[in-house]
């Protein structure tokens, strides 16, 4: 059975950015909702249990046919939204250092650069969907819960979800407010951690 993992911070950490109310929302509703549908999925089909979320993403080809678009839906859910928690810190913000920090530089020309094409891209997803930041630097959008290792590609170093649910109750319709205080609390010692892996 897959479960919720708690978050790494409390629920009000990034209040100044991210509400109380969203994250609550967001981690035990939303995420929640995707742990208990995959596990529902899964409960059809014996013979997938004990195999890992990644191995299920990697591999949706080969599940049976009425029970695909579940894990798809559910399994990306869970699996994007358990970085995603990852990805903000109330300690975060600020650039990154070291060689991650060379290497947007290097892709990008300077930090900011790179973070004006990212907002660029969230802002560009039409409907709900997903903006990563890929181990080569190239920055990459997905609909829905879809995530790039559906997509044969490696794991991403940062994502940002930009589904309504994650800043409606903070920032209404206005995504472009949601993605620029998002900046504020992006966790790069985490993304650092995932480069360096």
């Amino acid at each position: 059975m897959f479960e919720l993992p708690g978050l790494p911070y409390d629920y009000d950490a990034l209040g100044k950015y991210i509400s109380k109310d969203i994250m609550y929302l967001h981690h035990d509703k939303h995420h929640q909702a995707y742990v208990d549908k995959l596990n529902a999925a899964l409960d059809a089909v014996p013979e997938l249990r004990g195999t890992s979320l990644d191995d299920l993403l990697q591999n949706l080809t080969e599940l049976p046919a009425q029970y695909k678009t579940a894990i798809r839906n559910n399994g990306g859910g869970h699996y994007n939204h358990a970085l995603f928690w990852q990805w903000m810190s109330p300690d975060g913000g600020g650039q990154p250092t070291g060689e991650i920090a060379a290497q947007l530089n290097n892709k990008y020309g300077d930090f900011q650069s790179f973070v004006d094409e990212f907002t660029t891209k969230a802002l560009s997803v039409f409907g709900s969907g997903w903006v990563w930041l890929q181990p080569d630097m190239e920055i990459i959008a997905t609909a829905n819960q879809d995530t790039p290792i559906m997509q044969g590609l490696e794991a991403p170093l940062l994502g940002l979800d930009v589904w309504e649910h994650a800043y409606y109750l903070d920032y209404k319709n206005k995504r472009d407010d949601y993605v620029k205080a998002w900046w504020n609390v992006v966790n790069w010692d985490f993304v650092a951690s995932r480069f360096g892996e």
